[in-house]
């Protein structure tokens, strides 16, 4: 098919819906489909070499930037993109906005639309409203049961299947293949050669980072590997955990997406500390529908995994392939962390079943199934 992929993300950016976009047209071009993504102008245009190293992408597809002016809400932007999509002849619109998703299916073209957290403002039931509402070909992707839920009492409608899918996020398998063990990777990566505790991500309020600063305080003997963050949210750490007088913490900034696997598997256990409130790059609390890729990047990287204990995560993860602990308790934490360092049999049980499951979770799968049926 040809594909026009209309989406509101900064390319390039370091921010997870931009990856996520990015993933996704990967995958369908992986699947052989023809994918023109068009992305709001907002930083300067890059070449395919730079987009595919920077999110770890190998199926090459077009991306055109078109200007958009915040104050007019995309408006302008998608009227553009909409634009162009009509002078591509696309067989499908596969969007990330719900205006986009509107303007689409009520012109009459199949129309995929993805959702990763509540509608939010003036208008964004009201353009979900119209969505749905539209007669043609559509399908709306959710990432959680939790977040259809929450979306069901947004907007006062009841989304019944197959129309609605529930789609967890993916990974790419054969980057996670053949990885070295955690000592061979730290050798490789210059990292001290010490039992390791990693994370990966951005530093927003409600992923963790006030926990793991009490957990490597606490834990002198660990290395604790943050991988990611901004410039400015790396160096804010970097002055307080030396205000602290922590030095078991290596910060790497940002990495690009191609070289992650490999920090990931340097790693004895994978963190995800996040708290009972998580706040998006919008801003936007998404604790209660969160579905995050490094989730599946982890069970790919063959690691037992460490996570706060919240409803959405138990989608995917189980007691099988994680461990669990409530938010913010540094106590729960250290002794469930201190376990695990301890205890190879139980690492390798966790990391074996987890990679079991996300045999089922590749972005390919995912792509192939948001398509099927809809032309």
């Amino acid at each position: 098919m040809r594909i026009a992929a209309i989406t509101n993300s900064r390319i390039p950016s370091l921010t997870a819906n931009s990856i996520q976009a990015m993933k996704v047209c990967d995958a369908l071009a992986q699947l052989g489909h023809t994918v023109t993504l068009i992305a709001p102008r907002e930083t300067p245009s890059a070449a395919w070499d730079q987009l595919a190293g920077h999110y770890g992408l190998k199926h090459p597809f077009e991306v055109r930037w078109r200007p958009s002016i915040r104050p007019l809400r995309r408006l302008d932007f998608i009227w553009q993109a909409h634009r162009d999509a009509r002078r591509l002849e696309p067989d499908l619109i596969y969007t990330w906005l719900p205006q986009s998703a509107a303007v689409a299916a009520r012109g009459g073209q199949p129309v995929v639309l993805e959702m990763h957290a509540d509608v939010g403002g003036r208008f964004g039931a009201w353009w979900l409203k119209r969505f749905w509402s539209a007669r043609g070909h559509k399908r709306m992707l959710v990432t959680t049961r939790a977040l259809q839920a929450a979306l069901e009492r947004s907007t006062g409608l009841i989304f019944p299947g197959p129309e609605v899918q529930i789609a967890p996020n993916g990974v790419d398998l054969e980057r996670y293949a053949r990885l070295p063990s955690p000592a061979e990777a730290r050798q490789e990566l210059g990292l001290p050669n010490c039992p390791t505790a990693g994370f990966t991500g951005h530093f927003y309020k409600g992923r963790g980072m006030d926990l793991l600063h009490q957990l490597a305080r606490a834990l002198p003997d660990v290395n604790f590997l943050w991988v990611g963050g901004t410039a400015a949210a790396v160096e804010e750490w970097r002055l307080r955990l030396s205000s602290t007088r922590v030095a078991n913490v290596t910060m790497t900034g940002f990495i690009d997406n191609s070289k992650l696997p490999r920090y990931q598997a340097a790693a004895d256990v994978l963190l995800m500390p996040y708290g009972r409130s998580i706040s998006s790059s919008s801003g936007q609390d998404i604790a209660e529908v969160i579905n995050p890729m490094k989730m599946f990047e982890y069970m790919a990287a063959g690691r037992p995994i460490l996570t706060a204990d919240l409803p959405s995560i138990r989608e995917i993860l189980n007691e099988r392939c994680a461990v669990f602990c409530a938010p913010g308790e540094l106590d729960a934490w250290k002794s469930a962390l201190t376990t695990l360092l301890q205890n190879d049999s139980l690492r390798e049980k966790l990391a074996r079943n987890a990679r079991e499951v996300v045999e089922q979770h590749t972005w390919v799968a995912r792509a192939a199934g948001a398509l099927a049926g809809m032309i």
